[in-house]
């Protein structure tokens, strides 16, 4: 059986990523595929804390995980398909080297949903992070390059 672990952020996102990756494997007749699915949880900000008590945070953090992998899992499911979903804490490299110590050499695909302006942590040495493109920009200079193109626009 194939193990394949799955990197996820957001449900949307993840569906049309690993829906892409599935289909031709799945029209060419692959067997049965093991899916360890690891759900990243967005990040809260440590302000939060005035406001929210930390069992409150963690009881968030389960209903996310709950929906995240209900939604991601038909996309993966085949009859004779296994799904196991994790909830990740701490590095994603480290848990992708402990996941593949317990479930056997395992395929990694990160399908979090990238983010401009921020350099994603990486889930494994031998795996890019998601939507690395080698150079990040502050969103303070896309605003500024957007508004140079509209006065641009607005001045011809």
């Amino acid at each position: 059986m194939e193990k394949i672990i799955v990197y996820v952020d957001d449900a949307a996102y993840a569906r049309e990523h690993v829906a892409k990756l599935v289909a031709p494997v799945t029209e060419a007749g692959g067997g049965a595929r093991h899916w360890i699915l690891v759900a990243c949880a967005p990040r809260m900000t440590h302000r939060i804390s005035k406001w929210v008590s930390h069992s409150a945070r963690e009881n968030w953090r389960a209903k996310w995980f709950a929906k995240t992998v209900a939604e991601v899992t038909p996309v993966l499911c085949r009859p004779g398909d296994e799904i196991t979903p994790s909830l990740a804490a701490g590095r994603l490299s480290d848990l992708t080297q402990q996941l593949r110590l317990t479930h056997g050499a395992a395929k990694v695909i990160d399908a979090r949903r990238p983010k401009i302006g921020v350099d994603m942590e990486p889930v494994a040495p031998d795996v890019p992070a998601a939507g690395h493109s080698g150079w990040a920009l502050p969103g303070g200079a896309v605003g500024l390059g957007a508004l140079l193109v509209l006065v641009g626009e607005l001045g011809e």
